[in-house]
């Protein structure tokens, strides 16, 4: 649809002039003799720019021109005005005009402005547009689950989301770290602020440095202009630092005291920059034991984990397995184009029973293959391809599922089931039941004697 303009002008010649003279633009005028008319047109049509007198019957242009910023600012109002009045053009532009041209006034000078207020007006509103999706995109609602384990990550997150306190999330890597990152962001004082993210694991060492702090002119090889670093372009919001566990160990030392006093100076470079930045970081690894083994300095480790969040991997809760894959469906069917398949039983039932090593980004991964393979109005488990090399493993299942089979036989009796299970495997060969069991032989042979003396008991 064409934009709509709002033209006011109480000289029906003058109004009929400047209709003539841009319209062979490509828009929709609606025209109003005075300001009430024209507020009421404005309250109940979509325009996108208003050409108003400032001389006007009843409502002034001055207060068109308020009621229209107080509604909606991004709407651009160019103001008329008489030759010898250019000083209440003026005062317009001050209270948030955008042009202004003057009596008798020439047919290019208003048809550019017009083309450029339009121009201006498109934009303000495809920035509104991405700025909802986003904000729409990365909130603690888009957060698919409804399992206590993920609940308490939504809570944790919502309660740190209103200060500038450190939180350092962690949680294998699919788990959706960066996302919860953002919704604590975009819920946060700074989210008309950047989110500027860093992964620490993509950047070589060597240039990590000259992308955290920026660099000047000269200062290296190859450095051919001054460029800031994400540290001081995500002043006033949030800087998001990925894998953090991955930063080296003469980049930790330097980060630190940024950290500490907010201040730097770029490579190259002797002035001091500040920049007020709030950190969240991220990491798939176990940075505890890393500052244990001296490959992650201590004091940086105290400094960014302040607020910790832990994401569980997807097998932890697969009650949210459903809920997440009826989303991608949904997700997927509007790129598509298409309408949502249902999700069979056996496909659930074949989603619920896979380790899930890849976590969501894997369901995620899975589910749009099944989305192209499926032509019918539902999704089976031959629509679902999996990684045939995952399997269950003891590290892979949940404690939720281990600890209510030990429950009134306790560890022995498991231990007991399991050799006994190997034993059966192996046609009671010891050295083959060994190696299913993951242990010596020797080790094997005193565990079914110890069976043997506890059962002769």
């Amino acid at each position: 649809m064409p934009p709509q303009i709002l033209l006011i002008e109480d000289e029906d010649r003058m109004r009929q002039v400047i209709a003539m003279q841009i319209s062979d633009l490509d828009l929709v005028i609606h025209e109003a003799e005075d300001g009430e008319k024209a507020i009421d047109i404005f309250d109940n049509q979509t325009i996108h720019l208003v050409i108003t007198d400032l001389k006007l019957p009843r409502v002034s242009g001055m207060e068109i021109l308020a009621h229209v910023k107080e509604k909606d600012p991004d709407i651009p109002v160019i103001v008329i005005t008489a030759y010898g009045s250019i000083e209440n053009a003026v005062k317009a532009i001050r209270k948030g005009a955008y042009d202004y041209v003057t009596k008798p006034f020439k047919e290019e000078p208003l048809r550019e402005s017009v083309k450029k207020a339009l121009k201006i007006s498109r934009l303000a509103h495809e920035v509104r547009h991405l700025r909802q999706e986003i904000e729409d995109k990365f909130t603690f609602k888009n957060i698919v689950g409804n399992s206590p384990k993920i609940c308490e990550v939504l809570e944790l997150a919502g309660s740190v989301s209103h200060t500038d306190s450190s939180v350092l999330i962690t949680g294998e890597s699919g788990t959706g770290k960066e996302l919860l990152s953002r919704a604590t962001h975009m819920n946060s004082p700074r989210s008309s602020g950047p989110f500027s993210t860093v992964n620490c694991a993509a950047i070589p060492s060597s240039l990590l440095e000259a992308e955290l702090f920026g660099y000047e002119k000269g200062a290296f090889t190859g450095a051919h202009k001054q460029q800031k670093g994400k540290f001081e372009m995500a002043s006033g919001g949030t800087l998001f630092l990925d894998e953090i566990g991955d930063m080296e160990p003469d980049t930790q030392a330097k980060f630190l005291r940024i950290l500490e006093t907010q201040q730097f100076e770029r490579l190259g470079g002797s002035k001091t920059i500040t920049a007020d930045v709030r950190i969240i970081a991220a990491t798939n690894k176990d940075l505890w034991k890393m500052v244990r083994e001296k490959t992650f300095r201590e004091d940086l480790y105290y400094r960014i984990n302040v607020f910790p969040i832990h994401i569980p991997p997807l097998r932890e809760r697969k009650e949210d397995i459903h809920r997440l894959s009826r989303h991608f469906i949904n997700e997927f069917s509007k790129a598509f184009g298409k309408k949502p398949p249902a999700l069979s039983d056996k496909g659930l039932k074949k989603l619920l029973s896979y380790p899930w090593k890849g976590n969501i980004r894997e369901l995620k991964n899975v589910l749009e293959r099944a989305m192209i393979l499926c032509t019918t109005d539902q999704i089976t488990q031959d629509h679902l391809i999996l990684n045939p090399y995952q399997k269950n493993t003891l590290d892979t299942l949940p404690m939720d599922d281990l600890i209510p089979v030990m429950i009134g036989d306790g560890l022995e009796a498991l231990e007991h089931r399991c050799i006994t299970y190997a034993m059966e495997k192996a046609n009671s060969n010891v050295s083959k039941a060994a190696r299913i069991l993951g242990i010596s032989r020797a080790t094997l042979r005193y565990r079914l004697e110890k069976m043997e003396k506890n059962s002769a008991s």
